[in-house]
């Protein structure tokens, strides 16, 4: 790697995610040590076209049917790597676009795309997969290139997720401890900050499942303002049997696959009802992850795109007792947070600094991570 990103006080880089929903390649900018973030650059967001998430879906489909069995499907995964590629370079160069002389990135960070994931169990590591075409990426974006984040961490004995933690602390250093920070994308997954104390793990499903659901009944690809769940009743009965399912009484740490739950859940419910039991399943599953932290936090801040849905919010007040708040309200950009985190995440592996801890995803002692591309 090049010594020279990891002999400078400070480094601009550019943060890539392409998250579970196949929305879009969120792009983000920061100027970071690996530790703090001095400065805030441009933001991107190249959405994918139709064929484009028709392509990545299909790629997890047939990811979730060789469950590490046999050979992998990579035949399966070409058209999903093309998109990709195009995607993140477009989103890339719309960044790039606007950045002001002398403050372009000079190394970037890539998620990639996560189409398969297992936590450890009995003793059995975890496994995990996010695609990407990292040669063809690095060679379209033309500065350094730190990949594959979470593969060390599973190798370790580690969840491999979640790994935005050590960002959030960087973000929610002047705020009044200890507080959670909520980033609810297709799964939900919640960091607790009390000083230097930092925990972090996946509470239950949060976006996910409801946008199945409403995929399924051809109603949109979302809950647009919450305005299903708004019309129907939730199901208390079919909530509790969901909340005494093992994973929420499992301790952390603890990390979701995606489709672990989905919208087969609330199979038999009217479409307003499903949608309103889907949600308050979300906010009881951050409830439930709360009541497992060591103190009471002060307030949650909610990130990732379910910080839109108003009765999502209304749920998680209602459910976990304490004042709930979105990135907005603290100044961040609630559009890029994972963004921003992969760009802190590739100058710390490039420094040689940890990305999981023991109170993060379970590794035994505090790891370093992500393949380097030149």
């Amino acid at each position: 790697m090049n010594t020279e990103i990891g002999e400078k006080s400070s480094v601009w880089a550019i943060g890539f995610m392409s998250g579970t929903s196949v929305d879009a390649v969120d792009a983000a900018i920061i100027r970071t040590d690996g530790v703090q973030v001095f400065e805030f650059g441009p933001v991107a967001e190249r959405v994918y076209t139709a064929e484009e998430r028709d392509a990545i879906f299909e790629a997890t489909h047939a990811a979730r049917a060789w469950n590490w069995q046999g050979e992998p499907p990579t035949q399966a995964f070409g058209a999903a790597l093309e998109a990709l590629t195009k995607a993140h370079k477009q989103a890339f160069d719309d960044a790039i676009a606007q950045c002001d002389p002398g403050k372009k990135p000079e190394l970037a960070g890539v998620h990639g795309q996560t189409v398969l994931h297992k936590s450890p169990a009995g003793g059995r590591i975890g496994a995990t997969l996010q695609i990407l075409n990292a040669a063809d990426l690095r060679s379209a974006l033309g500065i350094p290139m730190v990949y594959d984040f979470r593969s060390a961490d599973v190798a370790a004995g580690g969840q491999g997720a979640p790994l935005a933690p050590v960002y959030h602390q960087a973000l929610a250093r002047d705020l009044n401890h200890p507080i959670a920070v909520l980033n609810l994308g297709g799964v939900a997954n919640i960091t607790y900050l009390n000083g230097d104390e930092i925990f972090g793990f996946d509470c239950g499903p949060a976006n996910g499942p409801i946008d199945e659901w409403v995929s399924q009944h051809h109603q949109g690809r979302y809950d647009a303002d919450g305005s299903a769940a708004a019309r129907g009743s939730v199901n208390a009965e079919r909530l509790a049997q969901w909340m005494d399912l093992p994973f929420f009484k499992a301790s952390y740490p603890k990390s979701l696959d995606r489709y672990d739950f989905n919208a087969g859940l609330a199979d038999g419910l009217s479409f307003e009802d499903g949608a309103a039991t889907l949600t308050a399943l979300s906010a009881a599953g951050v409830a439930s992850g709360l009541s497992l932290l060591p103190e009471r936090v002060t307030k949650i801040v909610v990130c990732g795109g379910g910080r839109r849905n108003p009765v999502l919010l209304e749920q998680l007040r209602l459910r976990c007792g304490v004042e709930v708040v979105t990135s907005e309200d603290e100044g961040w950009r609630g559009d890029s947070i994972e963004a921003e985190a992969f760009a802190l995440l590739a100058v710390r592996s490039v420094r040689g600094l940890p990305l999981s801890f023991p109170g993060t995803t379970g590794v035994k002692q505090p790891l370093t991570g992500g393949q380097r591309l030149d």
